[in-house]
């Protein structure tokens, strides 16, 4: 448990995971900068002291693994698992006797000591209250060069149901218009959505309480997945293992943590016209394009005496927000084993995924067919509904090494018969769907197959792999083949990436059946088209330019081989998507990477920030692969 934003400063401080930065660096577009480059080196949190206003900000604090674990008290991110796992089992266990009844009694008292509580009087949020609230006067990012303005990008946002008094809390980024409104970006299937739609039927405005810092329990709570109508601040006084003491704002009907470091009070008033908010580089590592979201109008801001402004960016992986997600993936299987899909025995969302995209799960595989009823049954749980591609395998695997996980597929997964198409939800912020929030999901099934699932098929799932291409000979047959990368067939993975530049309408399909037909790739079971710019030798960002431009439904090809009757390949096309070659009608968002003139400014002052030596712009690299030189592609 941390008492304060000075508290966990402190202790990273102690662990050598902070580094305090005296230099002014701006935070207009600078600040994102430094971090992008040392999020990508998996580096410190970073202190920025002098940015132009009286709040230091604190950034990157839940940068790692190992910090994300000290974020929430434990020493990895398991420990939290097992300890909801234990307790899990210990309440739903038979209670035969009354000695048994009275031996919970002791843990039933200690899960109460974890419930929030209101308190009276003021808490050291409110020590200094702002007699003009002015949001200019806080050090708020404006992250990356095409963003909308400034953003508070980790605000804990509380609101309440005007019918039953349940509190959600949720984190949503703010755009600031000036210096007492801002966007409100809540998605339409978020919670606070609904109370908003609540209180427009009944014509009242809502209320609306920000908490910015406190214990970093607080932020990964109002992140987490949990089931409407579970109090946010109950699984954080599970982790800190202490309740969260709650007190009354000044100015609106709401109770935030009495130890957060600023609160922002406000209301939306439903019925006011929404405001274009946007662009805003996000943690897809694109822009999210401009939309229509509530106003928020400020009525009050206090803070510590000593108060921090939180901050993170997000944008190509790695950035501090995969780790949050880890977190998720690590705390929340329990839950999902224990109440809908037993059969489960680890998941993992890779940080290329960017949450939403790709999932791999492990199963205790006991019956033919089941792989099909993970799947399902995931896309009907909570946010997972989002997830576009979900890979399921099972026996020893160790699906955290991808390598691993990607052999086994090569070996157990046939295109014609282990593959699932749906359709249904995807995340707003998926730019790749022909309309918004709605698309294309694939499911694969790569378990050893039952001999009932093999009855049907005049071939084993595994055929040997090819051992190398003559990619010259390729590239020079198809000149519109800018790149090959077979190295993944030396490793006994079946895949291959081309970076293909596309010319014509159904260019993609026709190159595939033409592949296909070649001695050289009969054997090979999947290959992913991507961009001609994208450097393809680099798998981590081609998985994850991948993963965000497929609509797994629209953009997959099954082609039958002509060279090995009852074999099949999978085709997947993970090229930007336009309107002339593939007839798609929505606007497609450029990936981000910062300005020349900001990368200068950087690299002209980095040897004052006390950072080591200089660290390249990730933006000299992306910056090559820009669609244009604005937030919608050009």
């Amino acid at each position: 448990m941390y008492r304060s934003t000075q508290h966990w400063i402190e202790t990273l401080e102690k662990a050598g995971e902070l580094v305090r930065i005296k230099e002014f660096v701006d935070p207009n577009l600078e600040i994102t900068e430094v971090t992008d480059r040392i999020s990508k080196v998996y580096g410190p949190a970073l202190l920025f002291e002098n940015t132009g206003t009286g709040f230091p900000v604190l950034i990157n604090s839940m940068g790692t693994e190992k910090r994300m674990a000290m974020a929430l008290g434990v020493e990895k991110l398991d420990d939290i698992a097992s300890d909801m796992e234990g307790l899990f089992k210990e309440l739903m266990s038979p209670k035969d006797s009354i000695l048994d009844k009275l031996k919970m009694l002791p843990k039933l008292g200690t899960i109460a000591s974890w419930m929030p509580k209101v308190i009276s009087g003021r808490g050291s949020c409110q020590e200094v209250v702002m007699k003009d609230p002015d949001l200019t006067k806080l050090p708020v990012l404006t992250c990356w060069p095409e963003d909308g303005g400034p953003f508070v990008t980790l605000p804990v946002i509380h609101t309440k149901d005007p019918h039953t008094g349940i509190r959600n809390v949720g984190m949503y980024r703010m755009q600031v218009f000036g210096p007492t409104m801002t966007g409100m970006h809540w998605h339409r299937h978020k919670v606070s959505a609904r109370h908003m739609n609540e209180y427009k039927k009944l014509g009242q405005k809502m209320p609306v309480a920000v908490a910015l810092g406190g214990d970093p329990a607080y932020t990964y709570a109002a992140t987490a997945p949990l089931p409407d109508g579970v109090d946010e601040y109950m699984l954080a006084g599970f982790l800190r293992k202490k309740k969260v003491e709650l007190v009354q704002c000044l100015t609106q009907d709401l109770q935030v943590p009495a130890d957060a470091d600023i609160i922002i009070e406000g209301y939306v008033d439903p019925n006011e016209d929404f405001i274009l908010e946007g662009p805003f580089g996000d943690h897809t590592g694109y822009y999210s394009l401009p939309d229509f979201y509530p106003k928020f109008h400020v009525t009050c801001i206090t803070h510590r005496k000593n108060a921090v402004f939180p901050a993170t960016i997000v944008g190509i992986p790695p950035q501090e927000d995969a780790w949050i997600g880890k977190a998720t993936e690590r705390i929340f299987l329990v839950p999902i084993k224990m109440t809908m899909v037993p059969e489960i025995v680890d998941m993992v969302l890779p940080m290329e995924g960017v949450f939403h995209n790709l999932v791999i799960v492990k199963i205790k595989k006991e019956y033919p067919g089941q792989a099909s009823k993970v799947m399902h049954s995931l896309w009907g749980a909570g946010q997972m509904m989002f997830t576009k591609m979900m890979v399921v395998v099972d026996g020893e695997v160790n699906i955290h090494d991808p390598q691993e996980v990607a052999r086994y597929v090569s070996e157990n997964f046939d295109p014609e018969h282990d593959t699932y198409f749906s359709s249904g939800p995807v995340d707003v912020l998926d730019h790749s769907c022909s309309v918004m929030a709605f698309g294309g999901k694939i499911g694969i099934d790569a378990t050893a197959k039952a001999p009932e699932e093999s009855a049907m098929r005049n071939h084993s799932t595994s055929t040997k792999t090819q051992a190398g291409l003559d990619s010259a000979f390729i590239m020079k047959l198809y000149p519109e083949i800018k790149n090959i990368n077979a190295a993944p067939l030396s490793t006994g993975i079946s895949m291959i990436l081309m970076a293909v530049q596309k010319n014509r309408k159904n260019h993609l399909r026709e190159l595939a059946e033409d592949l296909f037909a070649l001695e050289q790739l009969a054997s090979i079971k999947l290959i992913i088209f991507l961009e001609h710019t994208v450097d393809i030798n680099d798998v981590g960002d081609s998985i994850w330019r991948f993963s965000n431009n497929v609509d797994p439904k629209r953009d997959s090809i099954i082609i039958p081989s002509k060279l090995h009757p009852g074999t099949s390949h999978l085709v997947m096309d993970g090229t930007r998507k336009t309107k002339e070659f593939d007839n798609f009608q929505r606007d497609w968002p450029n990936i981000l990477a910062m300005d020349t003139k900001t990368i200068e400014s950087i690299d002209s002052k980095w040897n004052q920030l006390g950072l080591g030596p200089k660290l390249p712009s990730p933006s000299r690299k992306y910056g090559k692969q820009l669609y244009g030189s604005k937030a919608v592609a050009e």
